[in-house]
């Protein structure tokens, strides 16, 4: 059997393995993909020990996707551009390509959502390797303005001069959010906490969409801030979980999983409390 897995720490929580599972299963594919504890010292270890048993591509989690871009031969310019990476594939050579599928797997489930983006202003709050791993997916569905907001300002002026040569974008700080927009998405680690990043009454659009990366069993704080705001939709980031793993999926296995029976089985294990 193809060895798959995922490393990260803490791991026990991850969805991969049952997700990847399930994509096997209904592509026909004969693979084994588990989570890996890898410790906060010895991830490099940890993946030459995982290829060494076999391995053929892992995901990676946090706390180490921006340590992953040193293992890698080759990087995608998506990842290049992050300085993150998230899918590990070895390639017949041997040598081993780094890739980046976060902002596909965001962009892929705002669209089929029904999301605007094209021509859309977007708020993307925080400035993070999250933040960073979806600016180049975003900016190529050219938004009208794609606007950074962090709580450090100079850091959200520094990514948005980063990627400037891509498409409209800018830096502020939260408390120099200024309009309404039509996107707002979440990429701070707030929700993980219970909090909300602070933000100015009416920043979205009635009928708007409000995403959070971050996902739960129930209604993240951010996602009742939308709908409290009047969005249209206010999402969470579970179907961008399902359609960056269908991206890293594709890339090992040269088949396309269906997304939606995924998703919808996924939904209802967590409902359950599997």
């Amino acid at each position: 059997m193809d060895q798959y897995a995922v490393f990260g720490h803490p791991i026990a929580h991850s969805q991969s393995p049952f997700i990847h599972q399930a994509f096997a299963e209904q592509t026909g594919q004969a693979m084994v993909y588990r989570a890996i504890l890898a410790p906060k010292t010895g991830f490099a270890d940890a993946v030459a020990a995982f290829r060494a048993e076999g391995g053929r591509g892992a995901n990676v989690t946090l706390p180490f996707k921006e340590e992953a871009v040193a293992l890698c031969d080759q990087l995608t310019e998506r990842a290049r551009l992050a300085q993150a990476v998230n899918t590990l594939h070895w390639q017949e050579d041997g040598s081993l390509l780094g890739d980046n599928t976060d902002g596909a797997g965001l962009v892929a489930d705002l669209l089929a959502q029904g999301a605007p983006l094209a021509q859309a202003r977007v708020l993307l709050l925080g400035a993070g390797g999250a933040v960073r791993g979806v600016l180049l997916p975003l900016l190529a569905c050219q938004p009208s303005e794609l606007v950074i907001a962090n709580r450090t300002a100079d850091k959200a002026h520094q990514l948005a001069a980063q990627f400037a040569g891509l498409g409209p974008v800018r830096g502020v700080g939260l408390d120099g959010i200024e309009g309404t927009f039509d996107v707002v998405i979440n990429g701070t680690s707030a929700s993980l906490s219970g909090a909300l990043p602070p933000l100015p009454p009416a920043c979205l659009k009635s009928g708007g969409v409000a995403y959070d990366m971050a996902y739960g069993t129930e209604a993240t704080p951010f996602q009742r801030w939308g709908r409290a705001q009047g969005a249209g939709q206010s999402l969470a980031g579970l179907g961008m979980l399902v359609q960056q793993a269908a991206e890293s999926f594709a890339l090992w296995r040269g088949v396309r999983p269906k997304v939606q029976p995924v998703y919808d089985r996924l939904m209802r294990r967590l409902q359950e409390g599997e």
